[in-house]
């Protein structure tokens, strides 16, 4: 387990450092901006600027680098839910021209669609998992759904339009042979 220290910076953010395994020092400053500092030192006790790298990132290009950092990791753990048959997770991204943007969450059964589960909303940096049915639902929130394949298509549908659409059954019409009366 890597020893993280976190120190905040009064007017600036937060500071996270932590010592290498090959003993250099990594640390990363969370602006209150939004934007994030990547530093790295070639060694832990020589903490001058000769050997520091700096990076600046943006908001999208820090959590770039947290999924490729930590996205295998999250892939590993995921990929054997992805075998399981007939067992879909899908995530939806909110934007501000969908029907569940502003909204409650609700209750997919009650729309006519059960078995379909929002297991988690990611919100920023914080998810909330297992909704109730009141969580209001924000542009750029996305929700972790699961279920079969067709139902969380389904569900998708619902929140991009506010329409479910069910299969609509087909009957045969009879066929007469000839004009009724004849």
């Amino acid at each position: 387990m890597v020893d993280v220290r976190r120190v905040k910076l009064p007017g600036v953010g937060v500071l996270h450092t932590f010592i290498s395994g090959d003993g250099g020092k990594v640390g990363v400053i969370t602006h209150r901006s939004g934007h994030s500092d990547l530093i790295a030192f070639a060694d832990a006790d020589e903490v001058d600027d000769g050997n520091k790298v700096s990076l600046r990132l943006d908001e999208d290009e820090a959590h770039t680098l947290a999924e490729l950092l930590g996205g295998t990791r999250i892939t590993e753990a995921i990929s054997g839910i992805d075998e399981i048959p007939g067992l879909s997770i899908d995530w939806f991204h909110v934007d501000y021209e969908d029907h569940i943007a502003g909204q409650p969450l609700g209750n997919m059964a009650s729309r006519g669609l059960p078995g379909v589960t929002v297991v988690a909303i990611v919100r920023s940096d914080a998810a909330n998992p297992v909704p109730a049915e009141d969580f209001k639902v924000f542009p750029g929130d996305t929700l972790v759904v699961a279920g079969s394949p067709e139902k969380v298509a389904k569900a998708f549908q619902f929140y991009r339009t506010g329409e479910v659409k069910a299969k609509t059954p087909t009957t045969a019409i009879p066929v007469q042979d000839s004009p009724p009366g004849e």
